[in-house]
């Protein structure tokens, strides 16, 4: 048989990408937009809604004026999986025009702790009541401001927004917590309310529906907003309910991680970082350090929810500044074990106990080129994980009982305003916060007052843990190295450890493939 190939005259074969996108691509110019019905009805929408806020009013140039220039930004916007929720585009200030001193002063504007959304979610859970989510429509227009210029996306249209909306829900009964200036608490007889406030993302949990409807009912009188149901999808995580309580999950924005490395089908690794070596400052500079740097910021926020990659995390990134090969290949490390538990989030339990229990460690003079000391902690109401840490101690320690005391300081400090956290959430406390140590030192010094030579050059404010323990709010306890789970938070471990403290710690994979209701 006489082919193609015997006579030499294959035709090159021709790949088609069949491959349909029904979503309409970012514009890069108005024009683009305008051409675009998808992209015309989004600037149509955002149009209106200036209007109808009377946004700004038409006046003659005064001379000598600064303009505060404006321009469209176009976003698509998606759902927990994947599919398109809406076009939004916003005609907003251009804040590199705006001159400090004269368009702006304060832009200082707060958002909710990621440890006061796990602990609201954690009560949540353990109480059954209802979440919702809503979704403030053009918040920053609602924002009054005390300056002749009124246009949105000023540099100081966030401050100005959750001011205005803080006036009107305290109007409304609800009051400030002191230890999150973004979080709202309601309380009337046995009825209780809290809101989170993240710019113009709301959560909203109550004792009842029947309150829970009459305080959405209350917030739209007042802003024009979106019911979005029982919270699914909230600042990029994923939360699912279930019998056993709620899944955090941010496998959406991990793969978008991995695409953006071009790691998406790479290898997995079951360890997040290498077990012997110690990131340096040898090598080659990266080709690319702002690709490092991004990469290496948004595995800083994968932490809200994977407290089993924040050591590898916070070694990466304390080499920003100038980041070399080594540095990338640890970097990509981490990316691999991402890619290998995908799937994996925080559970938050519902069959939970509110008895608070910190764990704290610290890898003595561990930085090989400062010889500074890497502190951790994980902190737990009852069997859900509400806060952790991984930081490099700001001076260097003497001893390894100084450096382990530092970080019992930490956690202790973190369990403080855990305690008043709660208390102001109407949950307070009646047993004392058990905090575990695996160096005797530091326990003796937690309750001796004596000041040794080693250690009478610690600072005073430290010495506050002792001031708790003799007050009896804090009991500072041995815990052998084999259940020391903080030690996930200092140093490279096996596989095996690791594997185990994971789990302590309730990083895991859902237990239900579907979502339950929030």
């Amino acid at each position: 048989m006489v082919t193609r190939f015997r006579v030499g005259t294959n035709r090159p074969l021709e790949r088609l990408n069949l491959h349909v996108s029904s979503v309409s691509p970012l514009p890069k110019s108005y024009r683009d937009a305008f051409n675009d019905p998808n992209w015309q009805n989004a600037m149509r929408d955002e149009y209106t809604a200036l209007i109808k806020n009377k946004t700004w009013t038409l006046v003659p140039r005064p001379p000598d004026t600064n303009i505060v220039r404006c321009m469209w930004l176009f976003r698509n916007k998606y759902l927990a999986d994947g599919s398109l929720s809406r076009y939004k585009a916003c005609l907003v200030a251009n804040g590199s025009t705006q001159i400090e001193g004269v368009d702006v002063d304060e832009i200082f504007s707060p958002v909710v702790k990621p440890g006061t959304v796990r602990t609201v979610l954690s009560l949540a859970a353990s109480r059954h009541w209802p979440v919702h989510q809503l979704d403030v429509k053009n918040a920053f227009l609602h924002g009054d401001l005390s300056e002749t210029r009124y246009l949105y996306g000023l540099k100081q249209a966030p401050r100005a927004w959750f001011q205005r909306f803080a006036s009107y829900i305290t109007r409304v009964g609800f009051h400030h917590s002191r230890c999150d200036t973004s979080l709202f608490i309601y309380r009337q007889g046995m009825d209780t309310t809290y809101l989170l406030l993240y710019v113009d993302d709301i959560v909203l949990t109550a004792s009842s529906k029947v309150l829970l409807q009459q305080i959405i009912t209350l917030l739209h009188q007042e802003f024009s907003m979106t019911d979005l149901g029982s919270l699914n999808y909230f600042l990029g995580i994923s939360v699912t309910r279930d019998s056993s309580g709620i899944f955090l999950s941010q496998k959406k924005y991990a793969a978008e991680i991995l695409e953006r490395a071009g790691m998406v089908h790479c290898n997995s690794s079951r360890t997040p970082i290498d077990t012997e070596s110690k990131l340096g400052v040898s090598g080659d500079i990266v080709y690319d350090p702002t690709l490092y740097r991004s990469l290496a910021g948004s595995l800083q926020y994968l932490t809200f929810t994977r407290p089993d990659i924040s050591y590898a995390v916070q070694q990466v990134c304390l080499h920003m500044h100038d980041p070399r090969e080594p540095h990338f290949s640890a970097l990509k490390r981490v990316l691999r074990y991402v890619r290998g538990t995908l799937d994996y989030g925080l559970q938050l339990f519902s069959s939970s106990t509110t008895d608070l229990v910190a764990y704290s460690d610290a890898d003595w003079a561990g930085c090989p080129t400062t010889r500074r000391s890497t502190s951790g902690y994980c902190v737990f109401l009852g069997n859900n994980l509400l806060s952790w840490s991984s930081k490099c101690q700001p001076t260097l320690s003497r001893s390894s009982a100084e450096a382990e005391y530092r970080g019992v300081a930490n956690a202790v400090a973190e369990t403080c305003w855990l305690r008043n956290l709660l208390r102001e959430l109407h949950t307070p406390l009646s047993f004392a916060t058990l905090v575990y140590c695996d160096n005797v030192s530091a326990v003796f010094l937690s309750s001796n007052p004596v000041q040794h030579q080693r250690t009478k050059h610690i600072e005073i404010d430290i010495h506050f843990v002792r001031d708790l323990v003799a007050a009896g709010q804090v009991r500072v306890l041995h815990v052998p190295s084999r259940y020391q789970f903080a030690d996930i938070f200092t140093k490279g471990l096996l596989s095996s450890l690791f594997e185990e403290f994971r789990s302590s710690l309730s990083v895991r994979s859902p237990s239900a493939p579907t979502a339950g209701e929030c």
